[in-house]
């Protein structure tokens, strides 16, 4: 984006700030995500002063200042407001950014530990998707899905060193590995204020950064976006858990699958074995992973399904022929029963081409 393009957006955006002043600017971030320490290493050497990372940065971390030889280079002047979400590093042309930092885990001090989980309940838990594996063929684990509630008593799962966006999260569950992230281990804070761990920064409830990424047509467009999502109460979510469901450490509020269609359809068909009913699925392309493949079935306590976004696709190891299906957890003993019985005949029958004319030699 060239400089005066960006300037002009910034211009075009200055009333939509102040209409925005109840979200989080500055130094509120951390103050609800927890102690972080960042350190923003810059390269002057590659450094252009295109002036990328300031204008992406959510919370207004970098200054365009003048540097000894004259050029433009970015300050962290901010560095304190950082969210760690690594928005600057990735838009950086010229890989001239470094971000490091650490977290405190200050999340686990002085909370009540919650019981674990009964035996009778990983069973079931893993029964579900042994039956899933199995009928579907998935090659990778299903997800279960726990939002730890403000205060709750916390599970003992761990919490990881890195941070991550909550889709990568969902990606390292399907390969076999349980994690609790609180908001401070998080790296993305659309994911975070859609689920209710924080609220939203200015620049997102603006919808400035969707122009700047130019996934949108007009700023109207991107104010639509935000608006018609849900989000959960800001700061009513302590953090996310997510984990293989054949170990669930804790109950799951969804389930969530990872497949192709042809392995969604079933599961949809599954769903209407006994009722016959057809689902409204809503899906976008904004914001897949937090809102349609959690939220969504979390509030409504209908499945939905998700074709996967920007976000999700470009910051995670997902293929492009998967999708996504959210199941609300007390959907699943109707979904693995109607599963069981399609797979007696509709499900080989269909993968058999057994319609198709024979033919001719």
């Amino acid at each position: 984006m060239a400089l005066q393009e960006k300037d002009h957006l910034e211009d075009h955006l200055a009333a939509d700030r102040v209409a925005h002043g109840d979200h989080l600017t500055g130094t509120d971030i951390n103050e609800h995500i927890g102690k972080v320490d960042f350190k923003m290493l810059v390269d002057e050497d590659k450094c252009t002063g295109c002036g990328l990372c300031e204008a992406f940065c959510p919370v207004e971390v970098f200054e365009m200042q003048e540097g000894n030889d004259g050029k433009r280079v970015p300050v962290a002047v901010g560095i304190e407001k950082c969210w760690g979400c690594e928005t600057c590093t990735g838009q950086c042309p010229e890989n001239a950014l470094r971000l490091v930092g650490s977290a405190d885990s200050s999340f686990l001090a002085g909370r009540e530990k919650a019981q674990p989980l009964s035996q009778e309940k990983h069973d079931e838990y893993a029964e579900w998707a042994s039956v899933l594996k199995d009928v579907l063929g998935l090659r990778w684990h299903v997800v279960g899905i726990h939002l730890l509630p403000k205060g709750a008593p916390v599970p003992d799962v761990p919490i990881p060193e890195e941070r991550y966006r909550y889709c990568q999260s969902l990606m390292a569950a399907r390969r076999g590995r349980s994690m609790m992230m609180p908001a401070n281990r998080h790296a993305c804070p659309d994911g975070t204020s859609i689920l209710g761990l924080t609220p939203i920064p200015a620049k997102l409830a603006s919808g400035e950064l969707y122009i700047l990424f130019h996934k949108l047509d007009s700023v109207e467009a991107a104010q639509r976006m935000v608006r018609e999502r849900p989000m959960l109460e800001p700061r009513s979510i302590d953090a996310t858990i997510v984990f293989p469901l054949d170990d669930a450490p804790v109950d799951p509020q969804v389930v969530a699958v990872i497949a192709k269609p042809e392995q969604v359809m079933w599961l949809c068909m599954a769903a209407s074995y006994y009722t016959g009913h057809r689902f409204d699925f809503h899906a976008s392309g904004y914001n897949a992973q937090c809102v349609e493949t959690t939220l969504l079935p979390y509030s409504t306590g209908e499945p939905n399904i998700s074709f996967g976004c920007y976000g999700c696709r470009a910051s995670s190891d997902i293929g492009d022929e998967y999708m996504f299906m959210g199941i609300p957890v007390d959907m699943m003993p109707t979904v693995v029963k109607g599963l069981r019985e399609l797979s007696k005949k509709a499900i080989p029958q269909s993968r058999d081409k057994i319609y198709l004319p024979p033919l001719k030699m």
